[in-house]
């Protein structure tokens, strides 16, 4: 800690943290996920470790100052390596009445509020449900907290007095007030949000100089005023060295992708409906038509993967994505990519369900759903990706495994890390394997004919693999039936043959389970090969159980942790993991879904520890199971 004056020689207090938790809180309408972004990026830039977890409303503009309407931005950064978006936040900075009480509970005892006052007059007060006459910032319950109240929205307009605007209209800017203050008070440059700016306004250059104005104001007052006497600062982590960016889950999935189709010299066609929250997938890969990519919004879920059954029949990379209600629509569509046997990478960005449920709120509730759901004996593989930055991995896995096995995979991620974000930092394309994708351009069979033997083409003959050739449409002599109806072994004409449709039906499940064979084993991710307590996750539960089994071996419990990113088929040498360990406790943001799969499988008798709310996991709610369990 050091002691520095600004001009006015009042005493200033520098204070260095390993790590800092920040939540942003406000009406949807008041730029809150904007501010957490460019406060995020400009540490990212710093080169702090970051994890964000932004809270959306569901509706699309709730009332006004209802709790309803409240959304949210957390931000953990560190000198340190950070794996979760952090339990309690150190400091909230609330817009309302209603994002202050709607958050207060995810602030640690002596944490410092931020409050705009304008946002705590009687009618907000009201709005949030408070009794009347009662402001929390004047009757003493938040006494075990530092309070600031400014008057953020009086100051804004003050600022921008002179602009020529309605009050309306600069009100929109207050956020930039905000995010001013904030970079003041943990030390951080203005100039990446002044980048942000000239490029989001270059068409409007006066939005350029009104909104740079109100964030300069902002910092300047947390500079000027001497309420404010400590500045915080997060030094930067020991990262392996390397070009890195912050990157958000869906983005990752589709530079994932588009790394596929490079490596595998395809084009990637991406038929898609938009649904919360999968659509910012498709709005990252309609930014890059420069390297090919093809993209169509359908009319509706069935249009959406049908068109991608078409694409991926025609020789190209064909994806489909969405969330579980529209998956739920797409069943039938993807028993006849099954059945069809054809490449097909189905994306499903998970949220609380069932029907329409929590369309912003995140959930690993449809395991099951991609394991099982569908009509008759439908195996496709199952790949789940574990923070941000893993959905390029495993969504170039995703892709890998379908074009070279010939076969349907779904790629599970969710709200959280859909949204959530982290460095990233960027890999060498010489370091991503190659795809191989090979194209029948010759008949493959003989058949005896009253001439004599003919060479013909079977588009059901195997390889090593159980995959079956890829033949492009229109290529000389290799005309073949397609269709839902079952197929004839090796010449995919119709068969309702009774003993032909159990060889086909165990063929195709054969063929997903040999995927065993060309994916990575399973790995302890932290702590011993034996020990007492395995917890076993997977999905977006990753970084709370990481934190969590650090800090317990760090307090000496016997506790591992490995995590399952193959869902379908598992690793082969899990379940000898998992018999070196006395309890095997398994989180799931859902009802113990995996618990079932592993149960089935393995026949052991897991603990489970479900969470259904709609929120993930904090470290320390794991930490207590671990802890107890180990005793």
């Amino acid at each position: 800690m050091i002691t520095i004056k600004n001009e006015n020689t009042q005493q200033r207090v520098k204070k260095e943290l390993k790590e800092s938790v920040i939540l942003f809180a406000g009406d949807s309408g008041d730029g809150i996920q904007l501010t957490g972004t460019q406060f995020t990026n400009t540490s990212a830039l710093l080169g702090n470790d970051i994890s964000t977890f932004p809270n959306y409303p569901a509706e699309i503009r709730a009332p006004q100052g209802t709790l309803a309407g409240v959304s949210g931005y957390q931000l953990h950064l560190g000198s340190v390596n950070i794996y979760t978006a952090g339990d309690l936040s150190d400091v909230l900075v609330v817009m309302n009445a209603a994002a202050l009480k709607a958050n207060i509970k995810a602030l640690r005892p002596g944490g410092i509020i931020i409050a705009n006052t304008e946002g705590f007059g009687a009618k907000n007060l009201e709005l949030a449900k408070y009794p009347k006459g009662v402001n929390p910032l004047k009757d003493g319950s938040l006494d075990k907290f530092t309070i600031y109240e400014i008057e953020v929205t009086k100051l804004t307009r003050a600022c921008l007095a002179d602009s020529g605007l309605g009050t309306k209209e600069i009100d929109r800017s207050k956020n930039m007030f905000v995010l001013g203050f904030l970079l003041w008070m943990y030390d951080r440059s203005m100039d990446p949000t002044i980048s942000f700016l000239k490029e989001q306004f270059k068409k409007r250059p006066e939005l350029i100089t009104l909104n740079e104005k109100v964030l300069r104001a902002g910092y300047n007052y947390g500079d000027t005023t001497e309420t404010f006497t400590t500045r915080y600062e997060v030094k930067a982590a020991p990262m392996p060295k390397g070009i890195y960016r912050s990157i958000m889950g869906n983005q990752a999935t589709a530079i994932g992708l588009i790394a596929a189709a490079k490596k595998s010299g395809l084009t990637l066609f991406y038929g898609t409906y938009p649904i919360t929250p999968a659509s910012d997938i498709l709005h990252e890969l309609a930014k890059h038509k420069n390297f090919g990519v093809k993209t169509f919004q359908a009319e509706d879920e069935i249009a959406a993967i049908s068109s991608a059954i078409g694409a991926s029949f025609g020789g190209n990379l064909g994806i489909t994505g969405s969330s579980g209600p529209g998956i739920a629509l797409k069943t039938e569509a993807i028993g006849l990519a099954v059945m069809l046997e054809i490449p097909l990478v189905i994306i499903n960005v998970q949220r609380g369900g069932p029907s329409t449920g929590l369309p912003t709120k995140t959930e690993q509730a449809d395991l099951l759903q991609a394991l099982y759901g569908r009509n008759g004996e439908c195996p496709v593989v199952v790949v789940a990706a574990s923070s941000p930055s893993d959905c390029f991995t495993m969504a170039f896995e995703a892709c890998r495994i379908s074009l070279e096995h010939m076969v349907p995979v779904i790629l599970l991620t969710d709200g959280y890390i859909a949204n959530g974000a982290e460095p990233w930092r960027f890999p060498s394309s010489k370091d991503l394997p190659d795809i191989k994708v090979n194209f029948t351009t010759k008949k493959n069979a003989v058949m005896a004919s009253e001439s004599g033997p003919i060479e013909v083409f079977h588009p059901y003959k195997r390889d090593e693999k159980l995959a079956r050739p890829w033949a492009i449409p229109g290529t000389k002599d290799l005309e073949h039936r397609i269709g839902g109806i079952e197929k004839e072994n090796e010449t995919g004409n119709i068969s309702y043959d009774p003993e032909n449709h159990e060889l086909m039906t165990k063929l195709r499940q054969e063929k997903v389970d040999l995927v065993a064979n060309y994916i990575p084993e399973q790995k302890i991710d932290n702590g011993k090969e034996k020990g007492k307590v395995l917890v076993l996750g997977w999905g977006s539960t990753y970084g709370s159980i990481k934190t969590a089994v650090i800090e317990c071996i760090a307090n000496g419990i016997d506790v591992s942790h490995a995590h399952v990113k193959y869902m379908n088929p598992l690793p082969r040498n899990l379940g000898k993991i998992l018999k070196n360990f006395d309890k095997v406790l398994m989180p799931e943001i859902n009802n113990g879904q995996f618990s079932k799969v592993i149960r089935d499988k393995f026949l052991i008798n897991t603990v489970n520890f479900n969470k259904i709310k709609g929120v993930p996991f904090s470290s320390g709610e794991l930490k207590a199971k671990i802890e107890e369990l180990a005793k």
